[in-house]
């Protein structure tokens, strides 16, 4: 079996820790490495305190993050915090450099995701992997799993979306 790199990205929104579970839970395989990775967005100032201190937060989120991988046996967690814009390229090019065979993250209004499906005609093959949003369902809905392929040809989404109500 081939040990996959599964990239999960830190938000500090609750989607993007149900995004991690959900993950834990139906994704991870036994010897999958999962890589949290957390960008923190370039400052006007930047002054290396100011720096020091948006990656320290950060890591601090990604060790929050950690804690939920440790409540699975044998799980193989790296952490990856960096700078870069909100606007998906760190995180495009971080999949690449890792060589990740899924991206997770957490769908919220602010999702660096919609910002890379209207620049990219094809999200999954910009990054050469899987992509999956993890999107909390607004009530009342079912109570069970339910994926979603977008293909939506005002906003070119290609990744799946997957609505989950709790995890059990």
């Amino acid at each position: 079996m081939d040990v996959r790199k599964i990239l999960v990205v830190v938000e500090d929104v609750d989607i993007a820790r149900t995004a991690l579970q959900w993950t834990l839970h139906n994704l991870l395989r036994y010897g999958d490495i999962i890589t949290l990775l957390h960008v923190f967005s370039m400052t006007r100032s930047k002054s290396k305190k100011n720096l020091r201190l948006l990656r320290l937060k950060g890591f601090q989120l990604a060790l929050s993050f950690h804690e939920l991988c440790n409540n699975f046996f044998n799980t193989k967690t790296e952490i990856v915090v960096t700078q870069g814009d909100q606007d998906g390229g760190k995180i495009t090019s971080m999949v690449r450099e890792i060589g990740a065979s899924t991206l997770v993250a957490g769908l919220h209004d602010h999702s660096f995701l919609y910002s890379l499906a209207m620049t990219h005609n094809n999200i999954a093959s910009n990054l050469n992997c899987k992509v999956l949003a993890i999107k909390q369902p607004t009530p009342p809905m079912a109570t069970r799993t339910r994926t979603i392929s977008f293909q939506d040809s005002s906003t070119n989404m290609d990744f799946s979306q997957i609505d989950i109500d709790a995890l059990r």
